[in-house]
């Protein structure tokens, strides 16, 4: 039997047709042998004129074929194989475009699976709304689907047993329907306390909130840090206290404070491992809050790489992350200056609703981050941009 890639030709029936190559990161290999080989050969331009089928044993030329493949991330494919392809990035939906396609899209097409129809049952936007915010959290939309699809089960039950009329799907009734809501805006809740601040984190399902929490204990100086890290994101939080612990006379901490205490930070969500450098001002901002006994601003989120002299360095994933951050309602976020043409990307409606502070270092982002609730943090520090 011919391959599958002959195969396909014979049933487009053309020669250069458009090739979709789904999820190419779940790509594995065992005793059969290793995919990725064969892959090379067919997605290589300089190869794939004469690639031969087992089946065949000829040459057969490839080159005009379209290859589209698609992934969640490109960590796991193996590394010759985005080198042999152009890389398009495609970030997650915004809140206003997960209404506008459930509105046009996936209500209707639920609607009519569950045997109703639009004069039987109304989804008003702010159920929508409600279903995107409380009962979802994801860069596509298919967690908002199964939502929709179980109102529209429950309505059709209640049309099932006789209910008489038009069915208005309220927010009350979502509760009732759906239970408690699944995901909250906890972010000011948790940043009102000492030695917490917020990070945000890219993920392959989008960007999401990450919450880094300090505390103190007596000791010598030591540091412990939990929550399934990775060694860079270790690294990184070795270098947030050493640079605290540096500054300790800008920062206004006593100078034997750390002679006498150990501090361990965790970040929450112990059963996700979490890697990475962007975490670096948030571990550092948290310690800072801890020991100079201020919160952190409730309504900011940061990211940035730190090093041991201060700088803040840019970071990936600044779409997602600020996506994250309007979906968990902080207000202004932190983002290292070099990353500010990354926001041209944003939608309009964030750049509406999010303030973004960019800095350089993290002088810069401990200000911003106290809010005027203590000193200003060294005495040449410049003064940061903030764009919204």
């Amino acid at each position: 039997m011919p391959g599958t890639i002959i195969r396909a030709l014979r049933d487009a029936g053309s020669m250069n047709p458009v090739m979709l190559i789904d999820e190419i990161d779940k790509m594995g290999s065992d005793v059969r042998g290793d995919p990725a080989s064969a892959m090379l050969e067919v997605l290589d331009p300089e190869q794939n004129k004469a690639f031969r089928d087992h089946c065949r044993d000829l040459p057969f030329d490839l080159s005009k074929v379209l290859f589209i493949c698609t992934a969640n991330t490109v960590d796991t494919i193996p590394p010759p194989l985005p080198d042999r392809m152009d890389t398009i990035a495609l970030s997650g939906y915004t809140e206003e475009e997960k209404l506008g396609i459930a509105k046009r899209y996936l209500v209707p097409k639920q609607v009519e699976a569950h045997g109703l129809t639009r004069d039987r049952i109304a989804i008003p936007e702010k159920t929508l709304r409600r279903l995107i915010r409380e009962y979802t959290r994801e860069a596509g939309v298919r967690g908002l689907e199964r939502r929709i699809a179980d109102v529209c089960r429950k309505a059709a039950r209640l049309v099932a047993e006789g209910h008489e009329g038009k069915i208005t799907v309220s927010e009350k009734r979502v509760r009732s329907w759906l239970g408690p809501r699944h995901f909250s805006r906890e972010g000011r809740r948790r940043t009102a306390e000492v030695g917490v601040a917020t990070g945000l984190a890219y993920t392959a399902a989008g960007g999401d909130v990450l919450f880094v929490e300090a505390q103190a204990y007596p000791g010598r100086g030591r540091l412990t840090v939990t929550g399934q890290l990775g060694e860079v994101m270790q690294e990184s939080a070795q270098a947030a206290l050493s640079w605290v612990r540096s500054h300790s006379d800008a920062l206004g901490i006593p100078e034997d404070w750390f002679a006498s205490h150990d501090v361990h930070v965790h970040v929450p969500a112990g059963a996700v491992p979490k890697d990475g450098p962007s975490a670096g001002i948030t571990m550092a901002t948290a310690i800072a809050s801890l020991v100079r006994e201020t919160p952190v601003a409730d309504d900011l989120g940061m990211t940035g790489e730190l090093t041991l002299t201060g700088r803040v360095l840019p970071i990936g994933g600044v779409r997602e992350k600020i996506l994250a951050a309007q979906r968990a309602g902080l207000r202004r976020v932190v983002l290292p200056k070099e990353n500010e043409f990354d926001l041209e990307e944003l939608p309009q409606e964030t750049r509406r609703d999010v303030e973004f502070v960019l800095v350089d270092s993290i002088e810069q982002a401990l200000d911003v981050a106290f809010n005027g609730n203590g000193r200003r943090v060294g005495s040449t520090v410049p003064t940061h941009e903030r764009t919204g």
